[in-house]
This record gives C-alpha cells, sequence and structure tokens, in this order.
C-alpha cells in the first residue's frame, strides 16, 4: 500500500521527495507553485477552482 502524502508538506519538499525537477508542481494556471507553499493551500486554491474536492495524493511503493 502506497503512503498517503501530507498536506502540510511544502512544495519544493515534496519535490525533493519525489525526486522532481525545480519547477515540477504547478498552478492551475500553468505558473510554478512557490517552494515554501503547503500543498494543503494548493489543493484549497484548486477546489476553489475546480469547484469539486481533490482527493489524497499517494506515493508510490
Amino acid at each position: 500500500m502506497a503512503r498517503k502524502i501530507r498536506k502540510d508538506i511544502k512544495v519544493g519538499s515534496l519535490e525533493k521527495k519525489l525526486i522532481l525537477a525545480s519547477g515540477s508542481i504547478k498552478n492551475l494556471d500553468g505558473r510554478d507553485a512557490r517552494s515554501d507553499k503547503k500543498l494543503g493551500a494548493l489543493q484549497k486554491d484548486a477546489e476553489k477552482v475546480l469547484k469539486k474536492p481533490i482527493t489524497n495524493f499517494e506515493i508510490p511503493k
């Protein structure tokens, strides 16, 4: 079973954890998400735009 990613992780730390290039995680408008922004805040912004809840993200093993 894959581990869930916590909502209080910062985007920069998540990119390092998943071994992604800096700037890989983007806002819905296509701009790079700030590295000090938390994943939960990014999800809330997306929910406002999409008007539907965002499911939990999981890290594959």
